[in-house]
């Protein structure tokens, strides 16, 4: 499928308001209802759109602690691989793993967490204990400076 200027309008609009009628953003994109309809349903079955969520405020809900954790492996076999992902999978207080290079680790996770008391279990009870795990770095975010969750789609 290739992307024209309306397909890029919807995209961008509906990164950063997902909850808009199709009414009002067919007004914001200057097409009719109807096509921009079926453009939005074109473009969710043909996987561009994978999903609407709502952001929430992590520090609202009591998870003031955002660490960065790096993850080495001892082995790098795609069977230690996949059981460390299943294994990650599982951990709520995981909200990103991500397989990377250029470190001196495997892994980067994103973890939220209450305190350091939780982020201490969540370490020794959780990510120390899956087979394969040989080395763990953990970095605090002390603020945020950009979160952006919309992707560039141009224009």
């Amino acid at each position: 499928m290739q992307l024209d200027r309306y397909d890029r309008l919807i995209l961008t609009t509906l990164q950063q308001e997902g909850r808009l009628s199709n009414q009002d953003l067919a007004e914001r994109i200057g097409l009719s209802p109807s096509p921009c309809l079926r453009r939005v349903r074109a473009l969710e079955e043909a996987g561009f759109i994978t999903g609407y969520r709502a952001m929430l405020d992590a520090r609202k809900l009591g998870l003031p602690l955002l660490a960065l954790i790096h993850i080495s492996m001892d082995r790098h076999t795609p069977e230690r691989f996949e059981n460390f992902e299943k294994s990650v999978a599982e951990i709520p207080d995981i909200i990103e793993c991500l397989l990377i290079t250029g470190q001196n680790a495997d892994y980067q996770l994103k973890a939220v967490v209450t305190d350091m008391d939780a982020y201490q279990k969540l370490l020794l009870n959780r990510l120390t204990p899956i087979p394969g795990v040989s080395g763990v770095h953990t970095s605090f975010v002390l603020r945020e400076v950009i979160a952006k969750t919309a992707l560039p789609v141009g224009a």
